[in-house]
């Protein structure tokens, strides 16, 4: 029997005629320019802790591989530059731990910071999150999902491109393991109760908000969203 075909990565779908096709995502891609120390951590640690994008395609792709072995899975959807993936990544050694970030210059910044944590159970990857969690990650395979500010789309015409809608949430909650841990928060008091409409909805979580989770450093970004009033809200929900 032959294999399913894995469909095509958002940027590289085509429309009937051979046109790019105009998709609805959560990111918009950003410049690519290296700072000095940026350039210098994506020379000594990309090629080991980084997943090229095209190495997805590939039909035999296994991500234990990437990390030598076989772990508790642990995902974060757009880390940024790094400050919580480090900190988080040092203190669960035992753990495999999957960043996503779109943002190649931030993936560099979290190449240096993993390194300067000491943890190396970090890989980073480019490729659309919610792609890679529906197409690479098995049903019931995920300990912990970790979705940290993300982007609020706060314009009402945009908040259809929010990562966390109603088919996300149910694709995302049957990757975790029964038990698994969906943990987010956001600085944007319409999209934390977007959060909570959406997972609240979602059958097979459980949660809600929850105190600052004080594991989860404090980012110079949530600093920013403090500092011109906003209110952090922290949410968990776990897959029954």
């Amino acid at each position: 029997m032959s294999k399913p075909v894995r469909p095509a990565r958002p940027h590289h779908k085509l429309t009937d005629d051979g046109r790019p096709m105009r998709e609805v995502l959560s990111y918009s891609r950003r410049g690519s320019r290296f700072t000095p120390r940026q350039a210098a951590g994506w020379e000594a640690h990309a090629e080991a802790w980084v997943i090229p994008d095209e190495a997805v395609d590939g039909d035999e792709f296994d991500l234990d591989s990437w990390f030598g072995r076989s772990a508790p899975l642990i995902v974060e959807i757009g880390p940024g530059v790094g400050e919580a993936t480090a900190a988080l990544a040092a203190t669960r050694p035992e753990a495999n731990i999957l960043a996503l970030e779109v943002w190649v210059p931030g993936v560099a910044d979290g190449l240096w910071r993993v390194a300067e944590a000491g943890a190396d159970n970090v890989r980073f990857c480019s490729v659309d999150a919610a792609w890679f969690l529906e197409n690479l990650i098995a049903e019931s395979s995920l300990h912990e999902l970790w979705t940290f500010f993300p982007d609020p789309w706060h314009k009402k015409k945009h908040n259809k491109r929010r990562l966390v809608s109603a088919d996300f949430a149910r694709m995302a909650a049957r990757r975790l393991e029964p038990g698994g841990l969906w943990r987010l928060a956001t600085d944007w008091a319409d999209y934390a109760e977007q959060m909570l409409e959406v997972l609240d909805a979602e059958s097979a979580l459980t949660g809600g908000v929850v105190p600052r989770w004080d594991e989860r450093p404090v980012t110079k970004f949530e600093r920013k969203g403090v500092a011109v009033g906003r209110e952090i809200t922290d949410l968990a929900y776990r897959r029954g």
